[in-house]
């Protein structure tokens, strides 16, 4: 089975598994290699003290041939070389056998330890050997020698530790796995009731448990994510039932006229008809350009970015348009921004629009530099516009709610003039799209629009 098809408990075990495996096999190998290097040391310490005792017997003149007296317990290859080279005793396994070594101690201890591998014993292979020198009219050489241990020395500790490394390695990636599996449940349990939540049915929430770890933060985004996610819903459905309601009065009234002529026909004034049936035309017309402009405002899509004067910009604009309503203007000059110039304007527009529709007698326009006081989004100041107009105002509670949607105020819907509730809804984007900001602030009359924008310089 390929590894990108295993689930996360079989990786997590398998690679648990796995390091477990590999750790217990490199203690293994540095256990049986330390305990190696002491049977070793242990055994040239007995190969040595072989060789002391049969120098104790040269150098007191008792040599005998075959070597013994050696206890049983320390018998080992021993041989004796005279100083002319010739072996004069050994033990009865080296008997008329050559000499086993040709090296000698070159050092003040005397003694000296070499492996010889091939040499003249009975059972093939490597041999540690230990040459010591005694002085008895002249430089006598006793050689005693033992074989070699292998690297495991002790095949039953070997076998408990291959046997221990497979069962802790099954054990651990056993542990692993039931681990994950628990840790898991929950993400079971969100999966679970993920697949069951429809657009029907956004009001479902995904299980919290009850520890505080990375689960449980993730199962409280996840929730978090539904409620934007039914919000949203919830708004989508609002808008169309508001948008089919806008659009069904305007299709209502040309409906009502063009039935009209034709019960009448020959009474029909076509002028009039047209003139009658123009300005619901229009409203249509408005209303599906909003609808388009937020649509491309709400996907984001790609829009010019170049430094904009803003208080051109907004001359321009007034200059344009005879207002029935007094403007007072208070432009700073050389308040330079960065973006869309046509949205800017449509921005600029809409405010404008808004004030001259529920203004009194006065609109005041007003643009001015400032600091950004500390705020990450205008990092060089910002470029603020605020529009006033003299009207009845917006209560503090309402003042969010004239940003939603097609949402228009009572007073709004009894003396509208056109409006048709999606200009400032279309300005906020705007201004966030160039990001900046567009809320309402106080006043002593009327309602104060503020736009700020990021200044370039």
């Amino acid at each position: 089975m390929r590894l990108t098809n295993c689930t996360l408990r079989g990786r997590v075990a398998l690679f648990t598994g796995a390091a477990v495996g590999v750790l217990c096999v490199a203690f293994s190998i540095v256990l049986m290699f330390a305990l190696n290097r002491m049977a070793t040391q242990n055994l040239t310490k007995e190969v040595t003290a072989v060789g002391e005792l049969t120098a104790y017997y040269v150098d007191r003149g008792e040599l005998v041939n075959p070597l013994p007296p050696i206890p049983r317990n320390l018998v080992r290859p021993v041989q004796v070389v005279d100083p002319q080279g010739k072996v004069v005793a050994a033990t009865q396994d080296l008997q008329r056998k050559p000499v086993m070594a040709h090296f000698a101690p070159r050092n003040p201890q005397r003694v000296a330890t070499a492996v010889v591998c091939d040499a003249v014993f009975a059972s093939k292979g490597c041999h540690i050997i230990v040459a010591q020198q005694v002085f008895r009219n002249g430089d006598w050489t006793i050689y005693s020698a033992a074989p070699t241990l292998p690297f495991y020395v002790y095949p039953g500790v070997t076998a408990i530790l291959l046997a221990g490394t497979v069962l802790f390695t099954i054990a651990v990636a056993y542990g692993a796995r039931h681990t994950v599996t628990r840790s898991l449940r929950p993400v079971d349990a969100i999966r679970a009731q993920l697949d069951h939540i429809r657009s029907t049915n956004l009001g479902s929430r995904v299980p919290v448990p009850t520890a505080r770890d990375e689960i449980f933060r993730l199962a409280r985004s996840v929730n978090q994510t539904l409620d934007r996610l039914e919000d949203m819903f919830e708004q989508q459905r609002q808008f169309c039932a508001d948008a089919s309601h806008e659009l069904r009065t305007p299709l209502t009234a040309i409906r009502a006229q063009v039935e009209d002529a034709l019960l009448a026909p020959d009474d029909v004034d076509l002028e009039g008809l047209c003139k009658a049936v123009l300005p619901s035309v229009e409203r249509l017309q408005a209303i599906t350009a909003d609808l388009l402009t937020l649509t491309r405002l709400d996907s984001g899509a790609p829009s010019e970015g170049q430094p904009v004067d803003l208080t051109r910009l907004v001359a321009l604009e007034l200059n344009g348009h005879e207002f029935e309503r007094e403007v007072v203007r208070d432009l700073a000059p050389g308040v330079v921004v960065r973006g869309d110039p046509a949205r800017l304007r449509q921005l600029i527009c809409n405010l404008l629009q808004n004030a001259h529709r529920h203004a009194s007698t006065t609109v005041t326009v007003t643009i001015r530099p400032g600091c950004g006081k500390g705020d990450p989004r205008f990092p060089r100041g910002v470029a603020e516009l605020e529009i006033l107009d003299d009207g009845a105002g917006i209560a503090a509670d309402q003042r969010e709610t004239v940003f939603r949607r097609f949402a228009r105020l009572d007073t709004a819907r009894s003396r509208d003039a056109g409006g048709i509730g999606l200009g400032l809804p279309i300005a906020r984007q705007i201004a966030e799209n160039h990001g900046g900001t567009l809320t309402i602030q106080d006043s002593d009359r009327g309602a104060r629009f503020v736009v700020r924008l990021p200044l370039v310089s």
